[in-house]
């Protein structure tokens, strides 16, 4: 049985849930935002905005940092963090694990997972997911210091040495700095950045929701 399969069963320590799984549960369910597992949405809001599963609510992941037990007080039914490839949802499954809460499961594959699977997606205006500018400002990074050791001084070969450096540390601590800046960026934070309060609120509406 699925640790998502009743909002009634004993919860099961968060793992990861795969999207075929999750499609099939919010299908069953018609909205996830009143009977189905509690899907966060931890990317930017620009991300947020290009696309999203119906019924998901939007929690970028600083501010799931920054309040984690606050928002972990309202999650009282099994969550799924979902982002676009898994890293940040995973992050967010840790913070809310050392606050005490187990049942948050990462979505596999993230949110083109899901849209594979024919779950239920919500598009506005496209947009481009986090990992990929990472991946292109590390790049640009990485050419233009060559690119500058070679035509104006060796020393300009530590930029990006600096660049693989971090991308190591990156990869070896599941963090990534950069896309943490990159997300506060106008472009990324959308025309519906949700504030804390906000975000409880929608919260406690939807915990009030499934007591009735």
């Amino acid at each position: 049985m699925s640790a998502l399969s009743s909002r009634t069963t004993a919860p099961e320590p968060g793992g990861n849930i795969d999207a075929v799984t999750l499609a099939a549960r919010s299908t069953d369910n018609s909205d996830t935002s009143s009977d189905g597992p509690m899907v966060l949405d931890v990317r930017s809001a620009a991300e947020y905005e290009a696309a999203h599963i119906r019924g998901s609510y939007h929690v970028p992941l600083a501010t799931l940092a920054e309040h984690t037990r606050d928002l972990a007080a309202h999650l009282d039914t099994p969550v799924v963090l979902v982002c676009q490839s898994g890293v940040r949802a995973e992050q967010a499954r840790r913070h809310l694990a050392a606050v005490g809460l187990d049942r948050a499961h990462v979505l596999d594959g993230g949110l083109p997972a899901y849209t594979a699977a024919g779950g239920d997606v919500v598009t506005g205006r496209k947009a481009w997911a986090l990992e990929r500018q990472v991946r292109l400002v590390a790049g640009t990074l990485v050419v233009l210091g060559l690119t500058a050791g070679r035509l104006v001084s060796p020393k300009a070969r530590l930029l990006a040495g600096g660049i693989g450096a971090g991308l190591t540390f990156s990869a070896l601590t599941d963090t990534c700095a950069m896309g943490a800046a990159l997300a506060r960026l106008p472009i990324n934070r959308g025309t519906t950045e949700p504030g804390t309060a906000d975000t409880l609120a929608a919260l406690r509406a939807r915990r009030r929701s499934t007591e009735r």
